[in-house]
């Protein structure tokens, strides 16, 4: 794991020890950012183990590679920046592991000038690094624009995530998945990627089915325009209608003689009605119901191109397409290409071809086409029917193979719920047969399903946390809260509201993926708008704060920070976790996990309202304080701005 995080990686991640696989190379910072003359181009971590390899050379003739040298974040209660594990040059230097720390530490102060003290505590030598190397440090960063941003590193990726069905509205579980997604191709592209944004849109299949029967036989004409109902809206209202109607009926079949014959007939023997009818609802469906039927046929016409079909799926799409893009626009989000499965579904049967000629599949007796992945601990999976139908197995080969000709990728993300794992699994497997060149470079996102505090949600049944609804509810919950506070008098209304709708999202957003992605999570609305605490808001809180005594102070010569000499421990705190905020950004690209960004963020606002609390800023003691802390403060304030926009949050510059 690279290593130099700071102070604030063992509290994230729980881990102490890293190691340094990382140089830097970040964007419009140049080479020499952190570094004197002498280490020019290596960080600080680079810059002590190149010194205790020397050391141990010097002291006991025995080399040690550089890249070897265990290095931890010194623990709070020792005096130190960095510590040096010493346990592992006892064999070659044939002392105590005391007596090597005091030779080594005093090397290391003699020989390495961003090294001012040290102290050993048993077998660990506690560095701690100079204020003017902290200080050079932040002169470095000051003013940059895209502090913590890579160089373009070569590499291209695509993310996928969204992919709605067209037949209901984004809900809030689409919500996580927008965001995960959003938010790891932002960071993706910090860390120096080009990303490719996509999502497949899936419109077609017996669901959509579902809502355009229902219109077509309860609308009566009602449209978007005409109701004043969002067009992913109404069609949702449909596709729970349908559910709503086919209930009644199969309740009604249940209470016939129809209904009642097959039940003495087919249940099991003690097996109650209720747990018999609820069980036998898919067959009831497929072979019983009146709707069903209907629906499946509404789908056979749909493959077999018939006009009138296509055109109601072509209009109720329509509908659904323009009520995406306004919830995509209020959150947003925006993607660099469309795919749809009326297209995608016809894929992949040529890879399925070309795969039983190279052996990588077999076909059974009826003609059905699988692999067998028992090597990989995966069974056998289908890819292609009896009758030669695709399932998404196949339409998702084919699909992978596209988007590799379009955008020619080194990795492929995909962001799909957990209950996927299986699926990309296989998915993943079968293209490293095949030899894809981007197979080792696919990646499943899998993260934890989102339920309420009063169990899952349920789109048939209507019972889901609307998009529209809850982006909504976050605005008007940061409005009321922050007319209550005061401070926005004087302001046109159309600011107020922007300054709303910028709090409420960062409620929202923020949120959401301080989760690690791979955990379950249950949204309260409640919860959700508090803005105190771990929050958005409260983030976006020490920014605004940061621009209201920039405003007061205005212009002020920075070259006077250059004589300020004592550097404070809240102000080296903030300092060390500045310094820590572009690696922070490789990791989290590294690990897709938006969570460690929302951690650093959180702790960098914490560490600021800290030290503006304990130490005077306008009103320093010196006016070289004065101005090093303002330096400081737009230092964070930069810092601040481009971790929440990694996490898709605008920051305002009032509350």
């Amino acid at each position: 794991m690279p290593l130099f995080y700071g102070a604030f990686l063992i509290h994230f991640f729980g881990k102490k020890t890293f190691k340094d696989k990382f140089v830097l190379n970040y964007l419009g910072l140049g080479n020499s950012i952190f570094f004197k003359d002498q280490n020019q181009g290596m960080s600080i971590i680079q810059i002590i183990q190149q010194g205790i390899s020397q050391g141990v050379s010097a002291l006991y003739q025995h080399d040690v590679a550089p890249d070897s040298v265990t290095i931890n974040t010194t623990r709070k209660e020792f005096t130190g920046d960095y510590t040096v594990v010493v346990f592992p040059f006892t064999r070659a230097a044939k002392q105590k592991p005391e007596q090597i720390g005091e030779s080594l530490g005093q090397y290391l102060v003699d020989n390495v000038e961003e090294i001012e003290a040290f102290n050993v505590i048993k077998g660990f030598l506690n560095l701690s690094i100079s204020d003017q190397y902290w200080k050079q440090f932040l002169a470095d960063i000051s003013g940059q624009d895209r502090f913590g941003y890579a160089e373009p590193n070569g590499k291209k990726i695509m993310v996928e995530f969204s992919s709605p069905n067209t037949n209901k509205p984004l809900h809030l579980g689409h919500i996580r998945n927008i965001l995960l997604g959003w938010s790891c191709s932002q960071i993706l592209a910090a860390a120096g990627y080009k990303v490719h944004k996509v999502q497949i849109i899936n419109d077609r299949g017996i669901a959509i089915c579902k809502s355009m029967l229902a219109w077509q036989l309860f609308g009566e004409g009602e449209t978007p325009e005409n109701s004043g109902i969002k067009g992913d809206q109404l069609v949702g209202k449909y596709y729970v209608l349908f559910e709503q109607k086919f209930r009644a009926e199969y309740k009604a079949w249940q209470d016939s003689e129809a209904g009642q014959a097959t039940y003495r007939n087919t249940a099991k023997e003690g097996q109650a009605a209720d747990a018999f009818f609820s069980y036998y609802k898919n067959t009831y469906f497929n072979e019983h119901s009146d709707l069903g039927g209907q629906a499946k046929d509404m789908l056979l016409r749909w493959e077999s191109n018939d006009p009138a079909t296509r055109q109601l799926w072509s209009m109720m799409n329509s509908w659904v397409y323009q009520g995406f893009d306004e919830t995509y626009g209020a959150l947003g989000v925006s993607f660099d290409k469309l795919y749809y499965e009326s297209d995608t579904y016809v894929l992949g049967k040529e890879y399925v071809e070309q795969g039983l000629k190279d052996g990588i599949f077999y076909q059974k007796e009826d003609s059905s086409v699988w692999i067998d992945l028992e090597d990989a601990k995966l069974d056998h999976k289908l890819v292609l029917r009896s009758d030669g139908t695709s399932v998404y197995m196949t339409q998702d080969i084919g699909t992978a193979e596209l988007r590799y000709n379009d955008f020619g990728v080194d990795k492929m993300v995909y962001v799909v719920a957990d209950e996927q794992d299986y699926h990309f699994k296989v998915l993943f497997e079968i293209m490293k047969r095949f030899g894809a060149p981007y197979a080792e470079g696919m990646y499943h996102l899998s993260y934890g399903m989102v339920d309420l505090p009063t169990g899952k949600m349920k789109s048939r049944e209507g019972t889901v946390v609307d998009a529209d609804d809850l982006i909504a509810e976050v605005i008007a919950e940061a409005g009321k809260s922050s007319e209550e506070r005061g401070g926005l008098e004087g302001l046109e209304a159309a600011d107020r509201a922007d300054i709303f709708r910028r709090i409420g999202l960062a409620a929202l957003k923020y949120f959401i993926l301080r989760v690690n992605p791979r955990k379950r999570m249950v949204f309260d609305p409640q919860e959700s708008v508090d803005l105190q605490g771990d929050t958005g808001p409260y983030i976006q809180n020490a920014f605004v704060r940061i621009q209201s005594i920039m405003r007061k102070v205005g212009e002020y010569d920075a070259a006077a920070s250059a004589n300020y000499n004592d550097l404070k421990e809240q102000e080296r705190d903030l300092i060390i976790h500045l310094f820590a905020f572009p690696e922070t950004i490789q990791q989290a690209a590294a690990e897709y996990d938006p969570s460690m960004i929302a951690a650093y963020a959180f702790d960098l606002a914490r560490l600021f309202h800290r030290f503006y609390h304990d130490l005077p800023m306008i009103k320093a003691e010196s006016g070289e304080a004065k101005v090093f802390r303002l330096q400081l403060s737009q230092a964070v304030a930069q810092a601040l701005r481009n971790a929440m926009q990694l996490l898709g949050v605008e920051m305002p510059e009032r509350m």
